[in-house]
C-alpha cells in the first residue's frame, strides 16, 4: 500500500478527504501547497498525490509534468474548482487517474484514492481514440477501478448538463459500462471495452462495444428486466443458482432512466440516447 499526498491542508475538503483515508488505515500526508508537494515527493515516495480542491485543472496538470519529473509513476487525482471539456481532454491525455470539481464527495476521491494507492496496473487502462469536445471516444481495459475512473471523466465532460439529468445520464451509463465488463468480459483486465461519448445539439449519446458475443433477450433471466410483473425477483434465485454477484437491475434502471437505449443485433453494442437542452 503505497503513500498518499494530499496537498492543501488549510482546505475542508481536503482534510475531509484525509480524514477518509486515516480511518481506510492509508497512509498519508498533507502538504500546505504546490511548492511543498515538490519537496516532500523529493524527500520521500508517494504512490499516489490529491491535488489542491481549489486549484484549476491546468495549473493541476503542469504540476503534474513537474511531480513526474521526480517520480515518474505518481498517480495524480485532480480536484478543481471548475472544469471545461478541454481540461478533461486534457487531464485524460496527461493519463489522471481521476477528475473531481464541485461538488465533490469526499468519500468517493477517498475511495478511488485509496484503490490507486494498492493499483500497479493502471497506465494503459485507458486509451484515448478520439478526443475532442462533442465527440470522445476510448477503450477500457475491463476492470471495476477502469470504470469508475472513466466515470469521473464522464461526469465532468458534462459538467454542463442540470444535476438531475447529468445524474440520471451517468448512472445508465456506468450500468451499462459495468454490464459490459461483466458480461462481455467476465472481468478479464486482457478485453477491453469501447466507449464514446457525442453531444449534439439536442442529445447527449453515449455508445458502449464490449468484446463478447452477445445476448439474446430469453437468455436475461439472471437480469431484473427480463422477469415477469408476477415475480419481480425471480432474477435473484437465477443469480444465486449461477454464482453470480448480487444485482442484475442495470438493463432496468438504464432504460428508466434514458429516452432510447438501443441494442444491436447480437446484443453487444448499446446506444443510450438522452434528449437535452445545453445552457447557453
Amino acid at each position: 500500500m503505497s503513500r498518499v499526498l494530499v496537498i492543501g491542508s488549510h482546505s475542508q475538503i481536503s482534510r475531509e478527504v484525509g480524514g477518509a483515508l486515516s480511518a481506510a488505515g492509508i497512509p498519508l500526508e498533507y502538504s500546505a501547497g504546490n511548492a511543498d508537494a515538490l519537496q516532500r515527493l523529493r524527500m520521500r515516495s508517494f504512490g499516489v498525490v490529491i491535488t489542491n480542491p481549489d486549484s484549476a485543472v491546468d495549473e493541476d496538470l503542469a504540476l503534474l509534468e513537474e511531480m513526474r519529473v521526480i517520480r515518474p509513476g505518481v498517480k495524480c487525482i485532480v480536484l478543481a474548482h471548475s472544469s471545461t471539456p478541454d481540461e478533461v481532454i486534457a487531464a485524460m491525455r496527461a493519463r489522471v487517474f481521476a477528475c473531481f470539481t464541485p461538488p465533490i464527495n469526499c468519500y468517493d476521491v477517498a475511495n478511488i484514492a485509496s484503490r490507486a494507492a494498492s493499483d500497479s496496473q493502471w497506465r494503459d487502462d485507458i486509451q484515448i481514440i478520439s478526443a475532442r469536445p462533442g465527440w470522445v471516444s476510448v477503450r477500457v481495459n475491463c476492470r471495476l477501478i477502469t470504470a469508475e475512473r472513466l466515470m469521473t471523466f464522464a461526469n465532468e465532460l458534462n459538467a454542463q448538463l442540470p444535476e438531475d439529468t447529468r445524474q440520471e445520464m451517468m448512472q445508465a451509463l456506468r450500468e451499462i459500462l459495468l454490464n459490459a465488463m461483466e458480461h462481455g468480459a467476465a472481468f478479464n483486465a486482457e478485453q477491453v471495452v469501447e466507449v464514446t461519448a457525442v453531444r449534439t445539439a439536442r442529445t447527449l449519446v453515449f455508445y458502449v462495444r464490449d468484446p463478447g458475443s452477445g445476448f439474446r433477450q430469453e437468455s436475461l433471466s439472471h437480469a431484473a428486466i427480463a422477469t415477469s410483473s408476477h415475480d419481480p425477483a425471480a432474477h435473484i434465485a437465477t443469480r444465486e443458482e449461477e454464482g453470480m454477484r448480487p444485482g442484475g437491475y442495470g438493463l432496468l434502471l438504464a432504460s428508466g432512466t434514458v429516452d432510447e437505449l438501443i441494442y444491436s443485433e447480437i446484443g453487444n453494442e448499446v446506444l443510450l440516447i438522452k434528449y437535452v437542452t445545453w445552457p447557453q
